[in-house]
């Protein structure tokens, strides 16, 4: 299975002078950077190497964890690690209720409006905008451009993640570009 992995954040640089690193969050679960424990790192394309997470904390109003990791006492080595990605198992993912899902599960789903009672397919999503307000990416089948959409429940209505298709309520001329 190649989904195997999450990306939860990437390393930034390194913090202070005792291999602490600066990690961006891709999570919304804060224990991913502060809760010791096995994660994963990742260069590049290479194969992940397991690492373990000593202690990390949030710096206050941002979306960036200070991390201490084991093994990495010097400026130097945590400088090595920059821009590596921080991974965890993807059947390590929290349980979710019913009606949520990751937001990396929209990746590739289909996206449909209603057009006269019958679904139509416009494009699909191919990115997700996080900074605060999550939007969707996506790419639309006609002209290829990619439009930005809220994810929120006036705009997507439904997902349906076992079915690979989203359904979006755009507001008028949100598709008009």
């Amino acid at each position: 299975m190649e989904n195997e992995w999450l990306i939860v954040g990437f390393i930034t640089s390194c913090h202070g002078i005792n291999g602490q690193v600066k990690v961006k969050s891709l999570s919304d679960f804060e224990e991913r950077f502060s809760k010791p424990g096995i994660r994963w790192l990742q260069k590049e394309n290479e194969p992940p190497v397991k690492i373990g997470l000593i202690s990390g904390f949030k710096q206050p109003g941002k979306e960036t964890f200070i991390v201490k990791l084991q093994g990495v006492n010097t400026r130097n080595h945590a400088e090595e690690l920059k821009k590596f990605k921080i991974l965890v198992k993807t059947n390590k993912l929290p349980r979710l209720k019913k009606e949520e899902f990751h937001l990396l599960e929209l990746i590739d789903l289909e996206v449909k409006i209603l057009e006269n009672d019958e679904l139509k397919i416009i494009g699909k999503v191919i990115n997700l905008e996080n900074e605060k307000n999550n939007l969707l990416v996506i790419e639309l089948l006609k002209n290829q451009k990619q439009v930005l959409i809220p994810f929120v429940k006036e705009i997507v209505p439904l997902v349906d993640i076992k079915n690979n298709f989203l359904i979006i309520n755009p507001p008028n001329g949100l598709l008009e570009l």
